[in-house]
């Protein structure tokens, strides 16, 4: 079977030849499938082993990231042209844009961990090892901190103050925000460090989280180890994006005001930040339903 990016590529081929769609029209198209390819890679899936739940997740993770409505609208009308371009050509069987609704899909309610299942997740790194150190630090400022990964791979030595428990982050557009980052946190980037200077191996980087020699993690690389933790713990579904999303549903349900937390996930509208109240409210409800004695 050909490969994905040239089955996307014949399917826009499909779409100027026979279907006669404007050059911009093709170019937004072009640039929604190669978001598309980019989270399979992340995923280490193909196109074709992709389900809705990883659609909605992609969704998702551009809506917190600021992309509009009418964009991620648009996304779906691509995806969903692909994948019946594919049934045609017999290329699959299943179509994930099938139960897929048209109506803000992305706005179905986040997954997020349970307490249990976090600290699960963040008891797989070995820390007798210098890379089992340095993975337990990124898990714990990814929780810590609710960053986007893209966040975390890029942090810099410059970026982490541990006498105050803040670091400086800069998010979509090149924005600056101070999150504070918990003890936990705090405890193991301190026994990172020493970790680091080996990995560094005389090497120079301003980087906070390395690989030997001092080179960057990619976004693909830290997918990879959060996808191998998870399925240690035995978490049927995870994504980095899960922990941002734990993050904030954990604040909420412990009492944080939504305020603080759109700041602290660098929401440029708050609406994005409400949709965790959502959850919280059904805790609630549950909560209500089992010891209300007139529930």
């Amino acid at each position: 079977m050909k490969d994905d990016k040239k089955l996307v590529a014949e399917f826009l081929t499909l779409l100027r030849v026979e279907k006669g769609l404007a050059e911009n029209t093709l170019l937004a198209y072009r640039n929604d499938l190669q978001k598309l390819l980019r989270y399979a890679a992340d995923n280490h899936k193909t196109l074709f082993s992709l389900d809705r739940s990883d659609l909605v997740d992609l969704m998702a993770v551009l809506k917190d990231s600021g992309v509009n409505f009418t964009t991620i609208s648009r996304m779906v009308s691509a995806i969903r042209g692909f994948y019946k371009f594919a049934l045609m050509e017999g290329l699959t069987k299943s179509d994930p844009t099938a139960h897929l609704e048209s109506s803000k899909p992305w706005q179905t309610l986040p997954h997020f961990l349970t307490p249990e299942e976090v600290e699960a997740l963040l008891a797989q790194p070995k820390l007798g090892s210098d890379y089992g150190l340095r993975d337990r630090a990124m898990l714990e400022t990814l929780y810590a901190s609710g960053l986007r990964v893209s966040e975390l791979v890029h942090l810099k030595m410059s970026d982490i103050d541990l006498d105050s428990g803040v670091l400086t982050c800069f998010g979509k557009g090149s924005k600056q925000r101070k999150v504070p980052l918990g003890r936990s946190a705090i405890a193991f980037l301190k026994r990172y460090f020493p970790a680091r200077l080996r990995l560094l191996n005389g090497k120079l980087s301003d980087l906070l989280f390395i690989e030997s020699n001092g080179r960057e993690i990619t976004r693909q690389k830290f997918w990879k180890l959060i996808k191998d933790y998870g399925e240690a713990a035995d978490i049927q579904y995870i994504t980095p994006h899960l922990l941002r999303h734990s993050f904030a549903t954990v604040l909420l349900a412990n009492g944080a005001d939504l305020r603080s937390v759109q700041l602290m996930l660098g929401h440029s509208d708050i609406s994005t930040t409400q949709i965790y109240t959502h959850v919280t409210n059904d805790q609630l409800k549950t909560a209500y339903n089992q010891f209300h004695p007139r529930s």
